[in-house]
């Protein structure tokens, strides 16, 4: 192991070992009528191009924690052609600082695609005006990396079984990353419509249809190897919490 692989590990080391001390003192320091809660969220578990390659993707978070102090466990990716494309792990330190407002602060690990790739992450989550849930990260990556995640979700009620949810992600990245498909500025936007019937609250099957659109140096990567910069899918899948 070469000396700046140490010094990346330990330097992970030392963000992990923070974000375990900071949830740890505060969840000793409100001991008293506030009880440890847990949360596991799969909120997208789903197939597209139905009938085709059978593609499969996910999306789920988990928290362990109070009102005020959580740890959270944040998964997402995409498996197609029988090979995992694209998977992250996050690991996130989160403090109330609003009404339905969360702070939150960690690391996120790229297992896919390779070569691996390490960021500290610094975000807020929660519902902004309107009701549309917010999730904003900011990604500090290595060789001065810096990344950006804006996601924005909307429920509509059409029943009380029935609900209609618009969908919005963008990246953004400061320069390319030629070995991981990422070009500079704004790198792709995906934009989703997903119906979904809620059997009971916490499972309900859904369709859907989405488009995902890469842009500029990003999308010279994906023709380079032969794919399509824009791809319209249709979707089926299932989401649940416990």
């Amino acid at each position: 192991m070469t000396k700046k692989m140490m010094r990346k590990k330990t330097a992970l080391s030392k963000i992990i070992f923070l974000i375990f001390m900071a949830f740890t003192v505060n969840a000793v320091a409100m001991e008293g009528d506030d009880p440890v809660l847990t949360m596991l969220k799969i909120d997208q578990l789903e197939m597209s191009d139905i009938g085709k390659n059978h593609d499969v993707a996910w999306k789920a978070q988990a928290w362990v924690g109070k009102d005020l102090n959580k740890l959270w466990f944040k998964t997402e990716g995409e498996r197609a052609d029988n090979d995992i494309e694209e998977a992250e792990i996050q690991l996130l330190y989160s403090r109330a600082i609003a009404a339905y407002w969360d702070a939150q602060i960690g690391w996120r690990h790229d297992v896919k695609p390779k070569p691996n790739r390490d960021w500290l992450v610094l975000g807020v989550q929660g519902v902004a005006p309107y009701f549309f849930e917010t999730d904003i990260a900011l990604f500090l990556g290595e060789k001065g990396m810096i990344g950006l995640r804006m996601e924005w979700e909307y429920e509509l009620l059409l029943t009380q079984k029935w609900i209609l949810t618009p969908e919005m992600e963008a990246n953004f990245f400061s320069k390319n990353d030629d070995e991981v498909g990422l070009g500079s500025g704004l790198s792709d936007v995906s934009l989703g419509l997903r119906l979904r019937y809620e059997i009971k609250r916490e499972f309900a099957p859904y369709i859907g249809i989405e488009w995902d659109k890469r842009f500029g140096h990003t999308a010279d990567l994906v023709q380079n190897e032969g794919g399509n910069a824009s791809d319209v899918k249709w979707l089926a899948g299932v989401k649940f919490w416990f």
